[in-house]
């Protein structure tokens, strides 16, 4: 009998071993390889234990977003205290804007990197789905990196969720390095999107694992839904402004993509995939979604290097079934090296992130409604364009029917500057704001990024802030930079 035989017990009784107050470090990102039997137990536990008038409440920590058995499930049972660092589920973002969840906002690159130097307190329980677990004491991850080896590291104590869906389909996709830690750390050793410098199994202590828990899960990723006009609009912009860009010897041929999250980003991809005029296309990215397997089939897609693989159900029964020939294609990596500032700017990736809302002046808010209310969060995009060779934010120039511009006088909150941003897209075109002073950037971003009917106002706003502002180097009249905004608030429409 070996040691994986007798750590093998039921999600129920893994859930027992979770004591108040633990911090849990759960594998995960972007909605894939979280571990879905576990905290769907906990939170049942945590309802019996509050029904009878005992706290029980935990920490949650994991790469990026996790599904709803896990985010959500935990958030509707009051189990959790705090969550960091990113998440996207509906019922995990109304406690967290009702303060009943504390939430800590990070950039997804970071994350690691916080706990391993102690700035954020390591995990007491890992709880992490993996494909494989040998007998030697090695596992293989699922269907994401995240920031799977830096708690099973770091923990005290683990349980392990076994996808035996999954089979060998995840076997040999994984690059499990880490990068190494300050001061005198060495560069990482990435220069293309297809090199490797770690393992692809990672090694735990056999002696720290509490449960072995098995489960055939899917991860809880939405249908794929096929881009709307408007985001085939933005795709095409992206595409031609980089072929023109590639023509006047500008832009290097071959440079790897980054794509964000979302229908805006998605569309790119598909454009690529639809693209006769494009060669083959490498990824170096956090998120490889769905949109990526049009590009496979294509035979256009050379290395999609990422730390999570998000696909749909069928689509994910579609690779399992031919991951044999697919994953030669795809490496997923820990998130501290996908998004790695270092590894990005030698790459000289090209960046496409989606903006919630972006100013005049060229600054970016992905991350909250009105200035307070909490979305999803920053993600690994400042990651990407603070660092990139190219960068691009997407958004329709829109939300609810016209009743909101994305393009405003000032963010109501501020998650890129102006210095950190490079060109805006919207279905109404492009603004490449590279070189441009200030108030260019601005006449630019109102003529080709906002929508006709928000163009006057805003033009207003600015010539009124010319005359009006402390200073003309940023023209921005205090008065009137959020009245677009307050107006929302009190008649439900910014126009």
């Amino acid at each position: 009998m070996t040691w994986i035989t007798t750590k093998k017990c039921s999600a129920a009784d893994a859930a027992d071993m979770i004591r108040n107050g633990d911090i849990l470090g759960v594998s995960g990102f972007t909605l894939a390889g979280y571990p879905k039997a576990v905290p769907l137990a906990i939170a049942a536990r945590a309802e019996r234990l509050h029904e009878e008038g005992k706290e029980f409440k935990v920490t949650l920590f994991a790469g990026a977003s996790t599904g709803d058995s896990c985010d959500g499930a935990l958030a509707r049972a009051k189990a959790l205290s705090l969550r960091m660092p990113y998440q996207s589920n509906p019922s995990l973002r109304k406690a967290i804007n009702d303060g009943s969840i504390h939430y800590i906002d990070a950039h997804l690159g970071k994350m690691g990197y916080l706990v391993r130097t102690g700035a954020v307190p390591a995990p007491t329980v890992a709880i992490i789905e993996v494909s494989a677990i040998l007998p030697d004491g090695r596992v293989c991850l699922s269907t994401s990196g995240g920031n799977s080896v830096c708690y099973l590291d770091m923990a005290e104590r683990i349980i392990l969720e076994l996808n035996t869906r999954l089979g060998d389909s995840c076997v040999g996709m994984h690059d499990n390095a880490l990068p190494e830690l300050p001061p005198h750390a060495k560069p990482l050793a990435i220069y293309s999107a297809g090199d490797r410098m770690g393992e692809e199994f990672v090694r735990i202590d056999p002696n720290k694992v509490i449960a072995i828990v098995e489960n055939e899960a899917y991860d809880e990723v939405t249908p794929f839904v096929e881009p709307d006009e408007i985001s085939k609009n933005i795709g095409e912009r992206i595409l031609d402004f980089i072929r023109y860009e590639e023509s006047t010897g500008r832009l290097p041929k071959g440079l790897a993509f980054q794509s964000g999250v979302g229908k805006v980003a998605n569309a790119v991809l598909c454009a690529m995939a639809d693209d006769d005029r494009l060669g083959q296309i490498d990824l170096y990215t956090e998120v490889i979604q769905e949109a990526v397997l049009p590009l496979l089939k294509k035979g256009k897609l050379g290395i999609a290097s990422g730390t999570a693989l998000t696909l749909s159900q069928a689509a994910q029964k579609e690779f399992v079934e031919n991951s044999t020939e697919w994953k030669k294609h795809f490496i997923i990596r820990q998130q501290e090296v996908s998004n790695s500032p270092d590894v990005i700017r030698r790459l000289g990736v090209i960046s496409m992130n989606t903006a919630l809302e972006a100013d005049i002046f060229g600054n970016v808010n992905s991350s909250l409604v009105c200035g307070s209310a909490m979305m999803n969060g920053i993600g690994g995009s400042a990651d990407f364009a603070r660092h990139c060779a190219l960068g691009f934010f997407l958004t329709p120039s829109v939300a609810k029917g016209g009743a909101i511009s994305s393009i405003v006088p000032y963010v109501s909150h501020v998650d890129h500057t102006d210095h950190d941003t490079q060109i805006f897209v919207t279905e109404q075109g492009l603004a490449d704001l590279r070189g441009l002073p200030v108030e260019e950037r601005a006449r630019l971003i109102i003529k080709n990024c906002a929508h006709p009917d928000y163009r006057a106002e805003l033009t207003d706003v600015l010539e009124f802030g010319i005359k009006h502002a402390k200073g003309i180097h940023l023209p921005l009249a205090l008065s009137r930079a959020f009245e677009m905004h307050t107006r929302f608030l009190e008649t439900g429409k910014m126009l």
